[in-house]
């Protein structure tokens, strides 16, 4: 079964690899819509106000059960410089770690808000794990924060997932993320780092104009 789970996962990250970056930031503009038209059930807009950073991850896949197995790919991006706007996304991949309950393998969205600096520069490292180097904690679902608990008050990422149509906080404590050059290179012609794109004015390429205008519409700070 092991076995299996192992092939699973390394079949799905040759596909990702070998996926259109754009296409891809089209899928997680969409995910991102979807969540948030529903405000009753959405990520409280008072946090995404709040937030210094976002990252989505579309259609994560999960392994089975007890093992928590998962890879993904998707973009982060962070408030320019005075905290108006977004900058352009960098690629991040998802790797490893515990996802709650598991029966069998799915795909899910995931959506992470960065809350505040500290956060913000272990995101622009090259990797770090969530519950090791970044606090992270289960974020609050609805129109106000009111359901916070002191975790999700003080936690430096606060993490959402979405799957068969349910959305809800979700614990992803053990799983590594780091920035994925390939795709910035597919995005901007060069490998960059995710600290080169979102800290050094890089133009937003076409692909990602739905997803910043999305943000702005959401979370702008004017």
């Amino acid at each position: 079964m092991k076995l299996r789970l192992l092939a699973t996962i390394l079949s799905t990250a040759a596909i990702l690899s070998a996926a259109d970056a754009a296409q891809r930031l089209e899928t997680a503009a969409g995910a991102f819509m979807e969540v948030m038209d529903t405000p009753d059930k959405s990520i409280p807009q008072e946090l995404l106000a709040k937030a210094e950073c976002v990252i989505i991850v579309p259609n994560l896949k999960k392994g089975a059960f007890i093992i928590g197995a998962k890879y993904g790919k998707g973009f982060a991006t962070c408030r320019k410089e005075g905290g108006v706007g977004w900058s352009a996304p960098g690629s991040i991949r998802v790797e490893g770690g515990s996802f709650g309950l598991q029966i069998g393998g799915s795909e899910t969205d995931v959506f992470m808000l960065v809350m505040n600096k500290k956060g913000m520069d272990r995101l622009l490292s090259t990797k770090f794990t969530l519950g090791g180097e970044a606090q992270a904690a289960a974020g609050p679902v609805g129109r106000t924060t009111q359901a916070e608990t002191d975790a999700a008050m003080t936690a430096e990422i606060l993490t959402w997932s979405r799957s068969r149509g349910l959305f809800a906080g979700v614990s992803l404590q053990g799983a590594t993320l780091r920035e994925d050059k390939d795709w910035n290179q597919e995005l901007y012609g060069q490998g960059l780092s995710n600290k080169e794109i979102i800290t050094g004015g890089r133009p937003t390429p076409a692909a990602a104009t739905k997803l910043l205008t999305e943000l702005n519409h959401y979370s702008s700070r004017r």
